[in-house]
């Protein structure tokens, strides 16, 4: 049921921020981790019934050459038309010639031992779908794994995932630049999405797995490798959880899991060994996310592990819808670039806001350890200075940073502000400090090189 058009959770997300916001700037004293309890009591697992349907049943072969995609979609039709339950693939590999399209109450269940293959053949994966790319709208090459407007989906079991991708999508990165910019081009001036039609003859890359408008999502246990480009990407999506997932692809552009103006989200118990950030938290880009208007909010991510070639907990840098009440926790960070990372620029316009984080082990970053950025690279020269503001970052810990151990650049009439971190200890930082443009900015317990840093910073 909708409400004047808007769902009841975007509704009560709405009025949760309006409660919430600070009457005139300042943290917000209502944002506790209770919240995040809250949060937590909304999130609702997808239900099938108790009924299995067997890709063999269907004539799929485990011998890693036979084609299983028409089995497996026989059996996804099946199980969605007699009211859901679960598609199991047994101990094997099963070579999938194209996507896999989900369906409403269909688990998607890989057993151990059983690995789905996917081709190297990029026309496989035609004709195209609609789907966000980098946070702009269009239609392009389907995700290895798609779901479009799905109510209880899941994918889970202890089988492997392969993307097959090293020499199919992944060496497209170094021709995509003109298609990229042409897609930017069209979202800033609100070109017809239906006539962003990108796909054979163009050069984006396209998701591993990719949830578009669906509600009760939930991705567990699964082993992921060698993806096409982002890995987990839930867009437009209502009860997300990623739990004791494993991420192992280094590729160009392998975030982990990319919420995508989503919102109650919780991603638990997961390692990510990744090409690019571990957790990146979107909302679209630029005038194509304003005109959207969703953020990512009610976020929870705990107890993951974190070893990628970018960043560790990321938001940013398509934030143009705005990221809010996002709540980060129990996390070991490997060697990273930035470990805690908030990225923009002067395209995004948007605002990050009610942010929390705490209990964070970071051994090695090349640097920053905390990072509050707006100038991100890939600037088109528009000045919409993004908002940072009510953060709270506590009781982190970290070995080594190369650089900064702390850095926070606002911009002229957006300062970053109202931000708190505390009992912070870094053992060994360059910069201990690099700040400019800020306000309400406070140290509370923070130790670099052994010092205290003063309650107050100067820029």
């Amino acid at each position: 049921m909708k409400i004047c058009g808007v769902s009841p959770v975007w509704l009560g997300a709405l009025l949760m921020a309006i409660a919430l916001a600070p009457a005139a700037g300042g943290r917000s004293d209502a944002v506790t981790w209770a919240m995040a309890e809250r949060i937590l009591n909304q999130i609702k697992e997808p239900d099938f019934p108790d009924r299995d349907f067997y890709i063999t049943e269907f004539g799929a072969k485990g011998d890693g050459q036979t084609d299983s995609r028409p089995a497996i979609e026989k059996a996804i039709t099946r199980c969605n038309q007699v009211g859901g339950g679960r598609v199991v693939v047994p101990a094997g590999v099963w070579f999938c010639k194209g996507p896999i399209h989900l369906k409403s109450n269909v688990n998607l269940h890989l057993e151990e031992g059983a690995t789905i293959r996917f081709s190297d053949d990029t026309d496989d994966f035609l004709p195209v779908v609609l789907t966000r790319w980098e946070g702009t709208e269009c239609y392009n090459y389907s995700p290895f794994i798609y779901c479009w407007q799905g109510t209880n989906v899941a994918i889970t079991g202890k089988g492997t995932l392969d993307g097959n991708a090293k020499n199919s999508f992944v060496p497209w990165k170094a021709k995509q630049k003109p298609d990229q910019l042409l897609l930017r081009q069209m979202g800033n001036n609100g070109f017809p999405v239906h006539k962003r039609i990108f796909g054979k003859g163009h050069w984006l890359r396209t998701p591993m797995i990719e949830f578009f408008g669906c509600k009760n999502v939930l991705v567990e246990g699964v082993t992921i490798i060698d993806s096409p480009f982002w890995v987990i990407h839930p867009v437009y999506c209502e009860n997300v959880i990623v739990r004791g997932v494993t991420v192992d692809s280094w590729n160009h552009n392998n975030d982990g899991v990319d919420p995508d103006s989503s919102v109650n989200v919780l991603v638990e118990d997961c390692v990510f060994n990744s090409g690019d950030d571990s957790v990146a938290i979107k909302s679209g880009r630029d005038q194509d996310g304003w005109r959207v208007g969703q953020a990512s909010e009610n976020i929870i991510i705990r107890n993951c592990v974190m070893n990628s070639d970018d960043n560790g907990l990321t938001i940013g840098s398509e934030m143009s819808g705005g990221a809010r009440y996002v709540f980060m926790e129990d996390c070991q960070i490997g060697n990273v670039e930035s470990a805690i990372f908030f990225k923009s620029n002067l395209d995004r316009g948007g605002a990050v806001e009610h942010i929390r984080v705490r209990n964070i082990e970071v051994n090695r970053t090349s640097r920053a350890v905390i990072q509050f950025m707006t100038d991100y690279p890939g600037w088109r020269g528009n000045h919409y200075p993004p908002v940072f503001r009510d953060f709270i970052i506590e009781d982190v810990t970290c070995k080594s940073a190369d650089n900064f151990g702390i850095s926070a650049v606002g911009k002229e009439g957006a300062p970053i502000r109202d931000i708190l971190i505390r009992n912070v200890r870094i053992e060994e930082a360059k910069i201990p400090q690099h700040l400019s443009v800020i306000e309400s900015f406070r140290f509370e317990n923070v130790r670099v090189n052994g010092e205290l840093l003063q309650p107050d910073p100067i820029e």
